[in-house]
């Protein structure tokens, strides 16, 4: 499961071209890394499940693997995991980090990988990033027999009244700034609806929450693609507006981040 013939290798492939806004997270790779949620052990309990086998000894890709979120904890798991990131700021916060982890400059639209040499491809917050009707197939080439799909969202719990007001007012901003709604900081379980019908997914939904200081939350919100590329001075002024609101709100400066985990897992 190599771009070479080396499993410790790696090397770097030029990705296919991504919009702008797919790679405006180079920018921000340290504050990204700094500041979005990590995944509960529940997560990686549901994708063996799903899968069929444990992670342990599992060939793994980790496609749009940005900081190595979570192409750490599939290591810690145990899976063999290579990372494969486009964007080359994330990609150095991630060697950074995991410095023992492979790494492969790639994008899931063309993964420079053999045919049937993976037990597990991973996309973790990322396949909305690419042609899914490029990236479908080369899972499918990619995939061993057997071998399954996973991708997952971390997804603002809705239902929590708190995150429900923070998101009429994301919604309300980017209409007012961008001239269009956009819910990309709260993320939405949409982006997984029209999954090419080639493999089969099974859905799961896993709650779990995170306390964090008010400055991480904020911090958080302006990793988030559609801050990135609305520009410094929109972002600072919400975001300002957001802490005083939630300062009232979370008077200890901690705040309860609440995430649904979406999982869609397809074996092969």
């Amino acid at each position: 499961m190599t771009a070479t013939d080396s499993p410790d290798t790696t090397p770097e492939h030029a990705p296919d071209p991504a919009t702008p806004r797919a790679l405006s997270f180079d920018r921000a790779a340290a504050q990204y890394a700094e500041a979005r949620p990590g995944y509960p052990s529940a997560l990686f309990d549901a994708v063996e499940e799903l899968a069929g086998r444990p992670l342990r000894g599992a060939r793994t890709l980790d496609v749009g693997a940005g900081t190595g979120i979570s192409t750490r904890r599939l290591h810690d798991r145990g899976a063999h995991v290579v990372a494969v990131e486009p964007g080359p700021g994330m990609a150095a916060e991630l060697r950074r980090s995991l410095p023992r982890v492979p790494l492969v400059r790639g994008d899931g639209n063309s993964l420079p990988f053999a045919t049937a040499s993976a037990d597990l491809i991973t996309y973790a917050q990322s396949w909305h990033w690419t042609d899914r009707a490029r990236s479908t197939p080369e899972a499918l080439r990619v995939l061993r027999p057997g071998g399954a799909l996973a991708l997952w969202w971390n997804v603002s719990d809705h239902t929590v009244p708190w995150v429900a007001d923070q998101d009429a007012r994301l919604r309300r901003f980017f209409r007012d700034e961008a001239g269009a709604e956009d819910e990309s900081a709260h993320g939405s379980p949409a982006r997984t609806r029209g999954l090419l019908p080639e493999l089969a997914f099974v859905h799961r939904r896993i709650p779990w929450t995170r306390r964090i200081p008010l400055t991480a939350h904020l911090a958080n919100l302006g990793s988030h693609s559609a801050f990135l590329v609305l520009g410094a001075e929109p972002t600072r002024r919400f975001l300002a507006e957001e802490r005083e609101y939630l300062a009232s709100l979370f008077p200890d400066g901690t705040v309860e981040e609440a995430y649904i985990v979406d999982l869609n897992v397809a074996a092969r």
